[in-house]
This record gives C-alpha cells, structure tokens and sequence, in this order.
C-alpha cells in the first residue's frame, strides 16, 4: 500500500503577513492596523488586502499622509493599551517619522521607569529591485537598529514573515519588520494557526566547513545561489540568515565562525557603519577572532542613492557573481 503524501501548504510572504494580521485581529481586541492606503486599497504591496472588510474601519484605519502624524498615533494607541501595527508604504518614509519612533516609542519606557511600554509594531517596505529610484528603495535597518529600546528584525522566508509578525505583537516593546519588497511574491511553506519566530534567533539555512557566510534580508536567497554554485568548486559554505537585525544572535554566528575559520557578511545596506561591521567588530572581540584563517570580508551596496536605471540598480547592491566570486576568493586564501 503507497503511503499518502500530505501536501505541503504554500503562501506567499505578502500572503503570510496578511494570514498574521487576521489571526492577530482575531485573537486579541487589542490589535489595529493603522498605515496609508491600508483599508479598500489594501496597502502600497497589497499586503493587508481586504482585512478591512473583515474587521471594519475601526480595526483598520487608513492614516493622513503624514508619516510624523500616523506613527505619532500609533505610539499614542500602544501607550493606552492597544497593541497597533502601523504600515509604512515605504521604509524611506520613516525618515519622516524618526521623531516618533526615535524619541518617543524606544525611550518611554525607559523615561518613565518602566511603568509603560510600547508594544508597537512597525512594518517596512524595504530595499532595491522594484526601479523605485532613490528615495524609494532604500535598507535602512542599521539606523533603527543603532537605537535602544527598539528591536529590528528582517524575515527572509513566508513562514518566518509570518512568526516574526507574531513574535512582535507580543513584545512588550517596539518592534521593527523590514520587509523586503522583491520577496512580497515569494512562495513557501507556512504553518497554519498560530506560531511565533524567536526575535534574536538566527537561522542556518545551509550547513557548511569551509566558511561562513551571514547575511540579511533578500541578501540570504543570493547567498544560498552563490553556495549552491561553489559546491562545483569543491566549496562547502555555511549560510546564516540573521532574520534580527537587534538583538543579534552572537552565539550562532560566533560558534560557526569558529568552525569554519572563515567570514564573509553581506547585506544590502550600504557598506559603510552597517550590520557588517558590527558583526565584524563582535568577531574580532570575542575569542572567534583567533580561529579565523582569513580577513573577514563585508559585502554591501555602493557608496550612492539607489539609481533608477535597471543596470546600475542591479550594479548598486551586491548580487550573486559578486558573491559567489568573494566567497571563491575567501575560502582559497586569496584575500
């Protein structure tokens, strides 16, 4: 008798965000989604879709186009006891809002001696690949990340999107998702029901010996490509998708530092004072630092505004040659 194979539920990334938002609305009265253009329209990425329908305009409540003024809502509803999740229609719109999220949601209760907090959840349309041009297409999670009293976290896979978007509703601080806007489209298996992702739990994705490769975001699918691709070589790369941006998962990255004996990191950020150098700087401080055969190289976007031209949109982020070349170079001694 053949064995019945059950079939593997698949979701879009923008369909397991959605799928966290109703099962948060549902669950706990608590929860609002506030943002621009979130009711009928469903969102700038269509990632709220018809939740309105659902819950109504008191749940889902579309917000003036004013990123100070909404997210100043946001911090103010998380204040008297709702749990928002306030959208932005882009990440480079929270340069708007940098007073809200900066000087007010992370620091209150740590001004207030703890006798508040502000579980406020903020999701951000993030990164290059849409020919959205400069002021549209930007990472810009390493400023959020520099900030105490705010964890940062960037999902990579559907199911992660969705656990992540859990997680964060039940912390009892301000948590940042940056949701990279290429992946929107992304299929892959999702658990039903209810599950959260540990926020500052890295993930490997691929088991390796020869080095490690840790990356963020949209950065993980272009590292496991280039992976996949050395195997040809005789290259064994261990990849680690970061998936939070604050708190780092140190233990992970440290252990296979150890290991492999080689780093590189990448992401799409520009390269200068980002999350590559931090890592970089958490290595060369800990006792890792003296397994390492090789300098420990960083990988990230160019010194300049994100252009809007395709080629050298493509040419400003680091891409899968790019990559799979360092990765060559760093596991054969070259650098």
């Amino acid at each position: 008798m053949n064995a019945v194979t059950e079939a593997v539920r698949e979701l879009s990334y923008a369909e397991a965000l959605r799928e966290a938002m109703d099962i948060a609305l549902d669950r706990d009265p608590r929860v609002v989604l506030m943002g621009e253009d979130i009711g009928v329209y469903g969102g700038a990425f269509q990632v709220t879709g018809d939740l309105v329908h659902k819950y109504g305009t008191d749940r889902v409540m579309d917000t003036p186009i004013s990123e100070l003024g909404g997210a100043g809502v946001a911090v103010g509803a998380a204040l008297t006891g709702l749990r928002p999740i306030f959208e932005f229609q882009f990440s480079d719109f929270a340069t708007l809002a940098m007073e809200q999220i900066v000087n007010q949601a992370a620091k209150l209760r740590y001004m207030l001696g703890g006798a508040v907090s502000v579980p406020l959840v903020m999701r951000f349309p993030a990164g290059s690949g849409t020919g959205a041009a400069a002021q549209h297409s930007q990472s810009l999670e390493a400023w959020l990340a520099h900030v105490p009293g705010l964890k940062v976290v960037q999902p990579t896979t559907p199911e992660d999107a969705k656990g992540l978007l859990l997680a964060a509703l039940d912390d009892p601080d301000p948590v940042m998702i940056f949701e990279h806007k290429i992946l929107y489209k992304m299929k892959g298996p999702v658990p039903e029901g209810h599950y959260t992702t540990p926020i500052g739990t890295a993930a490997i994705r691929r088991t390796g010996r020869d080095l490690t490769i840790v990356a963020s975001g949209i950065m993980v699918h272009k590292a496991l490509e280039a992976a996949r691709e050395m195997e040809a070589d005789g290259i064994d790369a261990e990849v680690i998708d970061l998936r939070s941006v604050r708190p780092i998962d140190r233990d992970t990255i440290l252990g296979s530092a150890r290991k492999t004996g080689r780093l590189m990191i990448v992401h799409e950020a520009v390269k200068t004072l980002g999350i590559g150098a931090e890592i970089s700087a958490m290595v060369a401080e800990s006792d890792a630092f003296d397994y390492l055969d090789s300098p420990i190289i960083r990988l990230g976007g160019a010194e300049c505004p994100i252009p809007y031209n395709p080629e050298l949109e493509k040419a400003a982020v680091p891409q899968v040659p790019g990559i799979l070349s360092a990765a060559r170079d760093l596991a054969k001694g070259r650098v």
